[in-house]
């Protein structure tokens, strides 16, 4: 009896077969579980890779300034506090 348990190959073999035996209909999706993971993981490795590099394309536009610009559509305040200027329920903005 103790012969059994004094290699790795039986217990693998015994592991083997109680998963064929009891998750042989979940076997497909845990494969394609899997399959996605690796593709997941294998992208991010990738994106990690590239992340301190820089793309041509934007040092070649150059910076970008940003300008404020007024809403061509501006709705006067409210008549009574809480009531929407235009039927929508969004609050007035309190900003100056």
């Amino acid at each position: 009896m103790g012969r059994l348990f004094d290699g790795p190959w039986p217990i693998v073999i015994i592991i083997v077969v109680a998963l064929l035996l009891f998750a042989a209909p979940k076997l497909p999706a845990m494969a394609r579980s899997l399959g996605q993971s690796m593709r997941i993981i294998k992208s991010e490795v990738k994106e990690m890779k590239n992340d301190g590099k820089t793309d041509s394309t934007d040092t070649e536009s150059g910076p970008v300034e940003g300008k404020i610009v007024n809403h061509p559509q501006a709705n006067p305040a409210p008549t009574q506090p809480g009531e929407p200027t235009n039927g929508t329920d969004v609050p007035p903005s309190n900003r100056a």
